[in-house]
């Protein structure tokens, strides 16, 4: 593959885009009538936003680990450009530069699509678009911010077990909350539920990446909150963050996600008695969350 691409790791695009297309659909679904002008646009740009930050985070990630060497002896999966030398680090600065520039532009076309196209649109709990404009522009630069510093910078919060959290907020809440509420400007209990069960499988993800990395990354001072846990531990968190995913979304009468738990059932025990080829689950858990956001919405 060619490092560019692979640096920009396509598998965990589908991922990102998953409370994006939950919140929306819960929005399209909760007001069936004939949505305004325009709801579509903002949906692709909401996606292209995202992606645009998942890709920057993953540029960032690359570059962060490899100044701290994280990734130099690095097992259990193939090394990126940075490991392998096809990529410098100033080509690299190149491609987080370009990546910034499409989450400023497709972030700003977004809020403008949402609350001031063709004429400022009120929210329906009486706020107004200048106020529902500084609020996504202030949450898009901490996305921004927090692309940029998990795992680069002296203090990193990847590197001090604070990347499960960061997940949860921006890949859960976050992004079906915004989705949600650049359709429709109002917001419910509902919409904070789901996207905070859409959250622990994306958290999941990661776990199990820092489940499989745990050992190089205590010898490197990455110390993830797997890594806390300890082999065990992080096994019986994943196992958890699933079940609790299910459970929230069963409580509010979202059952089709139900089709997932044989998925789920054996992905659990493969991790559960595994030590190796973790890596191979990895796109078993994107695209299964992908499919739960899906399911949420019938």
């Amino acid at each position: 593959m060619n490092p560019y691409i692979q640096s920009l790791r396509p598998r965990t695009l589908p991922l990102s885009v998953a409370g994006i297309i939950l919140g929306t659909g819960l929005a399209w679904r909760a007001y069936p009538q004939p949505l305004p002008e325009g709801k579509g646009v903002i949906f692709v740009l909401a996606i292209l936003t995202t992606l645009s930050l998942q890709i920057l985070s993953n540029l960032c990630n690359e570059l962060g680990d490899a100044e701290k060497g994280t990734d130099e002896a690095q097992q259990g999966r193939a090394a990126y450009g940075l490991q392998t030398g096809a990529i410098t680090k100033g080509q690299m600065k190149g491609m987080i530069w370009l990546f910034l520039g499409l989450c400023i532009v497709f972030g700003t076309a977004l809020i403008y699509s949402a609350f001031w196209k063709p004429t400022p649109t009120p929210s329906l709990q009486g706020g107004e678009p200048l106020t529902s404009t500084l609020v996504f522009f202030g949450l898009g630069a901490l996305a921004i911010i927090g692309a940029i510093k998990y795992t680069l910078g002296k203090h990193s919060y990847g590197y001090m077990g604070l990347g499960d959290l960061g997940v949860f907020l921006f890949f859960g809440l976050l992004s079906t909350m915004g989705a949600y509420y650049l359709q429709v400007q109002t917001m419910n209990w509902e919409v904070f539920w789901c996207g905070a069960a859409i959250g622990m499988p994306c958290v999941g993800v990661l776990n199990l990446n820092n489940i499989r990395d745990m050992q190089n990354d205590i010898q490197h001072g990455k110390r993830t909150f797997a890594s806390w846990l300890g082999p065990k531990g992080a096994r019986v968190y994943h196992f958890l963050l699933l079940l609790g995913c299910l459970v929230i979304f069963m409580v509010y009468g979202h059952y089709w996600v139900g089709a997932v738990v044989p998925i789920w059932a054996w992905h659990i025990r493969y991790v559960g008695t595994h030590d190796e080829k973790l890596d191979k689950q990895m796109p078993v858990l994107m695209f299964s969350t992908l499919l739960v956001a899906i399911l949420a919405l019938f």
